[in-house]
């Protein structure tokens, strides 16, 4: 960082103040520390670190004769330098497995439902706003494909996609087809496309298909429109939302006007879907359990709804798919404890999608 290194003294302060602020919601005065915190020093010394803390910019004083609140900085030191790392506890995690876990043990739940049911979960335990993020699918292995004729010029095409993942479109013909043409292109479909992953296949369908017997008609069709059939869906129909309810009941939401700005925020899937997802690379991340937790606080967030709120996030892997889970909520949120959720949310939900076939 290029700011001095603070003594551990002062970061005991500023560790204190972050907690305490957490917890009350309330700005931490000198005397406050002195009652519930035996750190060995006087109520005038406390206030000298905290001063030397707000003169440097770790915290501030909202109000005249009032304690002090964390800063943007102040969070960030301690998120980089101060805060650890504990693992969940047993009923947490048992919590955790049993509301993702079950939607996939009959093998009826598609992805949707276990990333939806992913994103309340997460919602509940954390009590913060949820997100995540389906994976993108580009290098996602393709299983099969089928057709279903809606009617003589209009027909569903249904891509199983690696774990749990299915992609819906609606096509217009611009021909009439019969039920046994469909069946000849979908069985050279499956045979030359399955195993590859969807990048390849839209790369290379042309060449793979360009010797096969079936109907031409249908056959080139699918070959113009493999654009649309083997690619990522936009990345705003890939967000799974929860915990609107808790992040609302937070003190900093109090004011009517607050409430509508993050409520316009939410519905903005797009820009929620980039918060979560794009998250910039000057923001360091931190490493819990070998995995790297992003944490953008503050105006480090991209988009300015966002300024008032600090993201989690961290990656989650099915096979070579990468998705992301995230928690939007106060700057004042307890970050250990995040960053546990986190943690466990994203292997558990990986394990899930991984282990359903």
């Amino acid at each position: 960082m290029d700011a001095r290194d603070l003594s551990l003294r002062e970061r005991h302060v500023l560790s204190i103040i972050i907690q305490s602020y957490v917890v009350t919601a309330a700005p931490v005065g000198s005397r406050y520390i002195t009652q519930h915190y035996n750190l060995g020093l006087s109520d005038a010394t406390i206030r000298n670190v905290m001063a030397i803390l707000e003169e440097e910019g770790y915290i501030s004083q909202p109000h005249t004769s009032a304690g002090r609140t964390p800063t943007d900085k102040g969070y960030r030191y301690y998120v980089d330098l101060i805060m650890t790392f504990q693992s969940l506890d047993d009923k947490e995690k048992k919590r955790i497995e049993e509301n993702i876990g079950q939607i996939s043990i009959d093998r009826k739940g598609t992805s949707s439902d276990v990333l939806l049911s992913a994103a309340k979960v997460l919602g509940t335990i954390s009590r913060q706003l949820s997100v995540v993020l389906s994976p993108t699918l580009s290098n996602a292995i393709f299983e099969k494909l089928d057709m279903v004729l809606l009617s003589s010029t209009r027909m569903m095409v249904i891509l199983s996609i690696q774990s749990l993942f299915v992609k819906t479109i609606v096509m217009e013909l611009d021909m009439e087809v019969s039920r046994q043409t469909v069946d000849e292109v979908v069985d050279v479909l499956n045979q030359r496309l399955s195993g590859l992953t969807l990048s390849e296949i839209r790369r290379t369908i042309s060449r793979r298909l360009s010797d096969s017997m079936c109907d031409n008609a249908l056959k080139n069709l699918i070959v113009r429109s493999a654009g649309d059939l083997f690619d990522e869906s936009p990345i705003f129909e890939r967000l799974y939302i929860s915990g609107t309810e808790y992040i609302v009941d937070q003190p900093e939401f109090k004011q009517p006007e607050r409430v509508r700005d993050l409520i316009t925020m939410i519905e903005d899937k797009l820009s929620m879907a980039k918060l979560v997802g794009h998250s910039p690379t000057s923001i360091e991340t931190v490493r819990s359990a070998g995995r790297d937790i992003t944490i953008n606080i503050g105006k480090e967030n991209s988009e300015r709804q966002a300024e008032d709120l600090t993201i989690v996030s961290t990656p989650y892997y099915v096979g070579n798919m990468v998705g992301k889970i995230g928690i939007f909520g106060p700057k004042r949120m307890d970050y250990e404890y995040a960053v546990r959720v986190l943690n466990y949310m994203a292997d558990s939900l990986s394990a899930t999608l991984s282990d359903v076939n």
